[in-house]
């Protein structure tokens, strides 16, 4: 019998009736004649509300005991869908992070080491429908460890490359992945197949339709994704490891868009071997990831300004971590920014053309968007720019590009 995973985000539990609608769609999955495991979310909003109590319980709270609090909101729902699909006849079973994921690393953050399997297969031998919580697992002291937000997408494909699912499908608030963000371009498309590189950079860039975990895992074990509506029957998009050679498709897939960026620069740090990492190192001790840098010499005065970006959240963290280190990296300023953001073009074909890159700065140019950093991969370039300037450079990509919905005409039939 085929073996699916489906994942459920907090929207499609928000409440008694849309869980009963979900129940109703994993029913006629098994109707079809497949295992099916679902991993569900918490409720939309509740996780923020558990953060919100730990913070008024503690400003300094202990990790291990805000994991604690905070996984309790998909223990809820996996236990309330698998009462539903009881109710509708099913046989139904909840479990729990800690029955099932080994996790290791920091509370709030861990990463996942191994799925304990074997309970699952014998449930979903016997015909019973698996319904488990997701974003949670246990940790090496045996407490309850959280994945990071977003982590209920890492947990569903991980549990499906565990259990040797033959795909995975991921149910959200949208019909699929588009070429950006509708909301920003209403003539957005909705792309029918993606490769897993190009959705990695697109969830890095900012698209939240993925969390960027559970892409790059999904890549790694060579786990078939779908994105589908939870609220409506409407094909998706597949996630696939290569596209069809026979598909003609644009050479840029999508423009992504990020608002969560910080930037900070460094200025008079001395141009010596070393430099640069004495200014990361700190941070990485701290759990933040850095993205965009640029180094430049002073020529002639032996100095240099460093500038990276951080996640807005993170800069606090961050700024302080350098600040302890003042002496040991020796700079004469530090300066941060919090009003900028990130656009990038998304496409396997910037590879083999390099004038992709070109009309991305020459379109900018044009609507005179200034530049604060650009950074590139194989597949992807981004620059950093002025937040209120990021909606024009999204939709001005987006039409550069030629990804822009055809306009129907007017009288035209249906």
């Amino acid at each position: 019998m085929p073996r699916i995973v489906m994942k459920f985000g907090g929207t499609s539990m928000a409440g008694i009736e849309r869980i009963r609608s979900v129940a109703a769609r994993v029913m006629r999955e098994a109707a079809a004649g497949n295992q099916v495991l679902v991993v569900v979310s918490a409720m939309a909003g509740e996780t923020d509300r558990l953060v919100q109590l730990c913070r008024e319980a503690s400003a300094l709270h202990d990790h291990k005991e805000f994991d604690v609090v905070v996984a309790s909101g998909e223990q809820v729902t996996a236990g309330l869908l698998a009462m539903t699909l009881q109710g509708m006849g099913a046989t139904a079973r909840s479990f729990l992070g800690w029955q099932l994921v080994r996790a290791s690393g920091t509370h709030g953050n861990a990463r996942i080491q191994t799925i304990e399997s074997a309970m699952l297969d014998e449930a979903l031998s016997g015909g019973t429908i698996a319904v488990i919580p997701g974003f949670q697992g246990v940790s090496e002291d045996g407490r309850v460890a959280t994945l990071g937000r977003g982590g209920s997408d890492t947990s569903a494909v991980a549990i499906a490359t565990g259990v040797k699912a033959d795909r995975c499908d991921i149910y959200t608030d949208v019909d699929g992945v588009y070429t950006t963000d509708p909301r920003i371009v209403p003539r957005a498309t909705k792309l029918a197949q993606i490769s897993f590189e190009e959705m990695l950079e697109l969830a890095g860039g900012g698209a939240k339709v993925l969390q960027t975990r559970s892409v790059a895992l999904a890549m790694r074990k060579g786990m078939p994704l779908r994105v589908l509506s939870a609220f409506e029957d409407v094909s998706g998009t597949e996630i696939v490891a290569e596209m069809g050679a026979h598909m003609e498709r644009n050479s840029i897939a999508g423009i992504a868009a990020d608002r969560n960026e910080a930037r900070i620069t460094l200025t008079g740090i001395a141009d010596r071997p070393g430099a640069v990492a004495a200014v990361l190192a700190p941070i990485a001790e701290v759990g933040i990831s850095v993205d965009m840098i640029v180094h430049a010499a002073t020529a002639g005065e032996g100095a240099s300004d460093l500038t990276f970006t951080v996640p807005r959240a993170s800069l606090t963290v961050a700024r302080s971590a350098i600040e302890r280190e003042r002496d040991a990296i020796g700079y004469a300023a530090l300066l941060t920014d919090d009003t900028v953001a990130k656009v990038s073009i998304v496409g396997v074909g910037i590879r083999s053309n390099p004038s992709l890159a070109a009309k991305m700065f020459e379109t900018l140019a044009e609507r005179r968007i200034n530049l604060l950093a650009v950074s590139s991969s194989e597949i992807k370039v981004s620059a950093l720019i002025a937040e209120g300037e990021l909606d024009l450079a999204v939709r001005a990509l987006h039409t550069a590009f030629g990804l822009d919905a055809p306009t129907v005409a007017a009288g035209a039939a249906a």
